[in-house]
């Protein structure tokens, strides 16, 4: 091909380069909702509708997605717009009438400059309401089925329209044109055409050199553009004619505000005859349509057909140049070749057949096809090269070649840098694998993440860093994945022994893709692992899975391969889980299905420091933003936080915490006497065995976790700051750490000597935790203390505690004795209950003693079995504490043990006196359940227990330990979680 045979004036161009920095610049950034209670849950919790529109604008690059503002009035509304600079505002389906209309209206009213849409649920009430409403103050109007996709296509329609003006003058971006006037239409092609551009988007963001380029490019992706009217179809398609990607229009809509029934063929029939290359599609649900629309030359969707979504997509495929470039034969359509990437079309250009050529550069196919991908310079040059002006193919094929090196050079375009979304740059430290579901620890963690980047005050303490741990999540989908390829549901789901269940899950495989994102992490992190469970229903705000899963810890090793065996044992050890006994018997105390749960897996940095061959951090803590047992001036919202030496493994477990108020940090109960301190403080904790390297992984997640005494701590200089020393010569606790006598964990340094701001970080962790989550919540964390008073706080997971809310109207105190079967002065829980007519209590006769305890627990366990069969609850007495892991103590049960108690009851003997359970495993079942707890310490005055009336009746079931009786009528549980009192009264 000579040189000269071109016309000078394609020969010789330059191509200016598109900066697609400077696109999208005009953004939706804040977004309040009007909607009930009911739908702002489901798109929160359900929808994940924060974290899907963040992972979306994180995906494209784009650094701040809109934050949502949620309210269910128009007061608080008017509140939140006089405060806060909203760019859109989105009213939800109300009420019985909706309302979404009316309150639309009154915000508009007052705020007429401000984006307004309405979503209106479908029905023919509506549509009738919607032919009188007024609709032209608002931007649109759409139907609301549930699906969140749809609020991320209303934002991206709307800046779409506030950008359309300056990115097509300034980049040359193409526009796909809806014309559509059907609510409920365009409310579901919108979300597909939405989800295709930005696949494609993703899929042509390769083109780019780096991830940060590739990112930028996507904003030159088509915008889609809605006209509902054909003026304003009209208006669009001359304004940017030489910029039109395509059009879609249905056939009936209104031309000067009146219904024709073929105003979308005169309208893509006017498009035809300036342009006669655009791809023009006809979209419409009458069948009569599809000769006419063929016969123009049009493409034909039928609306009403169940393959319309995917009809679309073939043609947008094919002619509006999304996809791959396919070379076909003109006379059979044959695919001849298939192009998918600016490098594959240069390497080919000269190869592809004569006629195949002419058919698609005749069309303007190649220009087109660069443009959806959002090479504008190179489609800009091409689009004027028209088979008119040239007609000459192997010209047109040695422009398209110059051309593309030209941009290629311009672009300097090396290798394609595939983005590893496990590589943790030192911003990120939270990442998923997988599409599902976080699980509820897993949203809980992104929850405190995004808790702790909204309020930067967390940091201003100098050498102190408040964080969560490096984490990242296994989605449910890794889990559906797992149990379908190793066919694990018939084991799971049948009556097999955990240990049996246990052995089959981990024979079974993990996908061999996460080895790679495995290891990476492990480079990450460099520390132990603790691989826990992060299931659907668990910390569910009206469900409280709290400790029913298993959650194993690894060591951190050189070999990465050793590592690997161990975690994946880990990851498949807390998959079995779902399927123990335990979680059975639990799903069916709950009413869950057990196939309905769904398992996601967060791993997580170990927060701690290493000693000899054991991993633990200083100390950990449990915080509760709601007290029920408030001393002294404390109230019930001041919170209540439990701390301890070791992993936070201890304090579920019930070991012997230091408790405190975070506003109350001198006020220290168990510190206050010198005996009460040597009496309750800590003797052991827990540390991760880092010795213990293999793959015998156990049922019980705690195998290699190591109890140690607490001297073990003193001698691994771990205790500084939060340690005492008693000296036995003159009988005083000092402050501080001191040769000779014992230690007492009394975290004096960090509470009382502002070694480290711990109160002020508590008090913050609470007050956002809670009003980011709008009610009570607890929160777990983990501190490492350095000698020179720098330290690290670590978020580790936060879950709403649910408070029942029944009306109490009576004051129990003013109820005689005589009438009572139980009272107690220092309750937990709140609310009336008169369906129970059981009570099975531990018989505690003169020779008991606490070394029968774990025999009790079983006697227990059976018969809570039975309740859960016959669906019935029961009241349960007992010395001690119940749920203690040292059964002297108390009983050693755990929660699914008792799960179909109405209400717990610690009593202290004569003989046997165990301060009441502050720390209780139980604490967010018995909250979120409604169960009370009821501390009866008859010997100090504190309650009643009137056991002589049960040891009268006769037992429904005895045995050595346990008598279980029956009531004729039902007893009255009532209990005022205020004033901490409770009482049970006789039938």
């Amino acid at each position: 091909m000579e040189e000269n045979t071109i016309p000078q004036e394609f020969s010789r161009f330059y191509l200016k380069d598109v900066t697609f920095m400077n696109l999208m610049l005009r953004r939706i950034y804040n977004v309040l909702i009007v909607a009930n209670p009911y739908d702002a849950f489901m798109l929160e919790d359900d929808g994940r509708i924060e974290e899907k529109i963040y992972n979306e604008y994180m995906e494209l690059g784009l650094r701040y997605p809109p934050t949502f503002t949620q309210v269910s009035t128009t007061e608080e509304a008017y509140k939140v717009l006089h405060t806060m600079n909203i760019d859109l505002v989105i009213c939800m389906p109300g009420n019985a009438d909706n309302d979404a209309f009316s309150v639309a209206r009154d915000i508009k009213a007052v705020f007429p400059d401000i984006h307004c849409v309405v979503l209106t649920p479908f029905s023919h009430g509506i549509t009738r309401r919607m032919q009188d409403e007024d609709l032209s103050i608002f931007d649109y109007v759409f139907c609301w089925l549930g699906n969140t996709n749809l609020i991320l296509s209303i934002i991206k329609l709307i800046e779409d329209k506030m950008n359309l003006d300056h990115d097509i003058r300034e980049g040359g971006v193409q526009m796909i044109l809806l014309v559509e006037d059907g609510i409920r239409y365009y409310s579901s092609i919108l979300p597909y055409l939405y989800n295709y551009v930005l696949m494609q988007s993703k899929r042509f963001s390769t083109e780019a050199l780096n991830r940060h380029a590739a990112t930028l490019r996507m904003r030159g992706r088509p915008k889609v553009v809605l006209a509902r009217t054909y003026e304003e179809a009209m208006e669009l398609y001359d304004r940017y004619s030489s910029n039109v990607l395509g059009v879609i229009s249905d056939v009936r809509f209104p031309v000067d505000g009146e219904k024709d029934p073929d105003a979308g063929l005169k309208l893509l029939r006017h498009i035809r005859s300036e342009d006669e290359y655009v791809p023009l599609i006809i979209d419409s649900a009458e069948s009569a349509n599809r000769e006419k629309a063929l016969a123009e030359g049009f493409k034909f969707v039928d609306k009403t057909s169940k393959t319309a979504s995917i009809d679309l997509r073939h043609i947008l495929e094919e002619h509006m140049g999304f996809g791959d470039f396919i070379f076909r034969d003109p006379a059979t359509h044959a695919e001849i070749m298939r192009v998918r990437s600016l490098k594959e079309l240069q390497d080919n250009i000269f190869k592809i057949p004569y006629d195949s050529m002419l058919y698609h550069i005749s069309r303007n196919h190649m220009s087109r096809w660069l443009s959806a991908r959002a090479i504008f310079p190179v489609s800009a040059f091409l689009k004027k090269v028209t088979w008119h002006k040239l007609k000459n193919v192997d010209a047109h094929r040695r422009i398209i070649f110059d051309a593309i090196v030209q941009y290629r050079r311009m672009k300097n375009l090396g290798v394609v840098a595939v983005f590893d979304r496990m590589k943790f740059d030192s911003y990120s430290h939270f990442a998923r694998i997988g599409e599902g579901s976080l699980g509820g620890k897993g949203r809980g963690l992104a929850f405190l993440d995004n808790v702790v980047k909204t309020h930067p005050e967390f940091n201003r303490f100098a050498g102190v860093e408040v964080r969560i741990p490096k984490t990242v999540v296994l989605c449910t989908d890794i889990f559906d994945q797992f149990m379908e390829q190793n066919n694990l549901y018939q084991i799971a789901l049948s009556d097999a022994s955990d240990e049996d269940i246990l052995r089959y899950f981990l024979r079974a495989k993990l996908p061999e893709s996460l080895i790679d994102d495995f290891f990476i992490f492990f480079d990450a992190v460099k520390s132990p692992i603790a691989i826990r469970s992060s299931s659907l229903l668990e910390d569910a705000h009206y469900q409280p899975f709290a400790g029913i899963y298993s959650t194993y810890m690894i060591p951190y090793v050189e070999d990465k391969y050793a590592m690997l065996e161990m975690l994946a044992c880990a990851i498949k050890g807390v998959y079995a889980s779902v399927y123990y006994r335990d979680s059975k018997a639990y799903m069916t105390a709950t009413s869950n299905v057990i196939d309905q749960e769904k398992m996601a897996v967060i791993l997580q940095e170990v927060v701690g420091k290493q000693y000899d061959n054991r991993y633990y951090p200083n100390f950990s803590g449990v915080l509760r933003s709601l007290n029920y047992y408030p001393i002294g001036d404390e109230k019930a919202e001041d919170g209540i936080a439990s701390l301890a030496l070791g992993l936070g493994k201890y304090i579920v477990d019930g070991g012997q915490t230091l408790r405190v108020s975070p506003y109350h940090p001198n006020q220290v109960l168990q510190t206050s006497e010198m005996e009460t301190a040597l009496r309750e403080t800590q003797t052991q904790f827990y540390a991760l065995d880092t010795a213990h390297v293999g793959n015998d992984f156990k049922v019980d997640d705690g195998f290699n976790i190591l109890k140690l005494k607490v001297k073990e701590a003193d001698k691994d200089k771990s205790l500084s700051f939060i340690a005492s020393t008693y000296d036995p010569y003159d009988q005083v606790i000092r402050d501080g750490i001191y040769d000779g006598g014992r230690k007492i964990i009394s975290f004096c340094g960090v509470l009382q000597q502002g070694v480290f701001p711990l109160p002020e970080l508590l008090q913050m962790s609470m007050k956002y935790g809670a009003e980011s989550m709008k009610r009570p919540v607890e929160i777990e964390f983990a501190c490492n203390i350095n000698d020179d008073r720098t330290g690290e706080f670590y978020l580790l997971q936060i879950r709403p505690i649910v408070d029942a809310k029944q009306v109490l109207d009576e004051d129990l105190s003013g109820i005689p004795d005589d009438r009572c079967l139980l009272r107690s002065s220092n309750s937990l829980g709140h609310g009336i209950s008169e369906d129970v007519v059981d009570v099975v209590y531990v018989k505690t006769d003169d020779n008991f003693t606490a070394m029968n305890n774990p025999a009790v627990a079983d006697d227990v366990e059976r018969i809570n079995r039975k309740f859960l069969a016959d669906g019935r609850n029961y009241v349960l007495v007992g010395p001690g504490r119940w749920g203690s892991s040292d059964y002297w103590l108390g009983i050693p049960v755990k929660w699914p043990h008792i799960c179909a108690s109405r209400l717990i009851v610690e009593v202290a003997l004569k003989n046997y006196r165990v301060e009441p359970s502050q720390g209780t495993h139980f604490f967010q079942n018995l909250t979120s359940f409604g169960v009370g707890y009821f501390t009866v310490d008859g010997n100090a005055g504190n309650g009643l227990f009137r056991k002589d009336i049960l040891d009268a009746m006769p037992a429904v079931e005895e045995t050595r330990y346990v008598r279980h009786v029956r009531f004729d009528a039902p007893l009255k549980i009532m209990m005022d979680g205020k004033k901490q009192c409770g009482v049970v009264l006789l039938p």
